[in-house]
């Protein structure tokens, strides 16, 4: 059954088909400029991500974004203010109520299942068309308009100008924050910015890959540069590279296809993690081993 599967010309042309790519192409310039944003920012934020252990925290801010964006959907307002406002009232409550791991793994286990529900609700009742319901999840390839650009390009921008300018103190409190705030950094306020900065990150890629698929963006392409590296330059560069690859590559290929863009997406993070992983562990077992003596 599964090699009739794989010979039926029928999936073969839902998953790629590139007639009239071109035309295709041009139709969805916005949606590969704004991948190309989402890119930046998630490569960017997605090492202090990795580096503060805090995956777990972009799924319970998705589920919220998801929330906003199907309650804006619902009551007709800019689906990317709904989104927004989903993303930040999860990350500030996050930031607030979790300054220690522990509380925050609580708290971000008690938003997530209030969030999906809320969102689930929003979008039993929402009378509009499935498609717009089903890509808030997965992300939909065409739903980026010239103002949902605009929006997304600012917000992107407000997010890598503001990592730009606490990525000293941030890294410090991000790798030891006691010792950074025994030297004065004030690591309250840094970690509260932080969140507001990854709540603005979520609500830009919930716009592209959709709510379940945040963390192959935000959080897989910085997961397999630190596979590969530990310099603090490349690091953020290889997880930009990775996460542009990703997510440009992904709406290139969505456009042969009949399927949404998440399932490219995850699969070209993934097959750049286990690659990552491979080589790293090679790396590894390259490396002399010091004898004491």
């Amino acid at each position: 059954m599964i090699a009739h599967l794989a010979d039926s010309p029928d999936l073969w042309s839902q998953l790629f088909n590139f007639a009239n790519y071109g035309e295709l192409l041009a139709l969805v310039k916005n949606s590969i400029f704004a991948g190309a944003v989402l890119g930046i920012v998630g490569g960017l934020i997605g090492v202090f991500v990795m580096q503060r252990d805090m995956a777990f925290a972009v799924h319970g801010i998705s589920e919220l974004s998801f929330a906003g964006a199907a309650a804006a959907l619902l009551f007709g307002v800019n689906v990317v203010l709904g989104s927004l406002a989903g993303s930040l009232i999860a990350a500030i409550l996050i930031g607030i109520l979790g300054a220690k791991a522990r509380d925050r793994n609580s708290i971000i286990a008690v938003l997530m299942p209030f969030g999906l529900g809320l969102g689930i609700l929003f979008l039993a009742l929402y009378p509009g068309r499935s498609a717009n319901k089903f890509g808030l999840l997965t992300g939909q390839i065409v739903s980026v308009d010239d103002p949902q650009l605009g929006w997304l390009m600012v917000i992107g921008a407000v997010v890598v100008v503001g990592l730009l300018l606490m990525w000293r103190p941030l890294s410090f409190d991000s790798l030891d924050a006691d010792v950074a705030a025994s030297r004065g950094v004030p690591v309250r306020f840094v970690a509260l910015a932080f969140m507001v900065l990854l709540g603005l990150a979520v609500a830009v890629s919930v716009q592209i890959v959709g709510a379940l698929l945040v963390l192959s963006l935000l959080v897989t392409p910085a997961a397999a540069a630190m596979r590969i590296s530990s310099s603090p330059l490349a690091v953020p560069l290889l997880s930009v590279a990775f996460a542009l690859v990703s997510v440009v590559g992904g709406i290139m290929l969505a456009l042969g296809g009949s399927l949404p863009i998440s399932p490219y997406v995850t699969t070209i993070s993934f097959v750049i993690y286990v690659i990552c992983r491979i080589v790293g562990a090679r790396q590894g077992s390259r490396r002399p081993v010091r004898l004491a003596g």
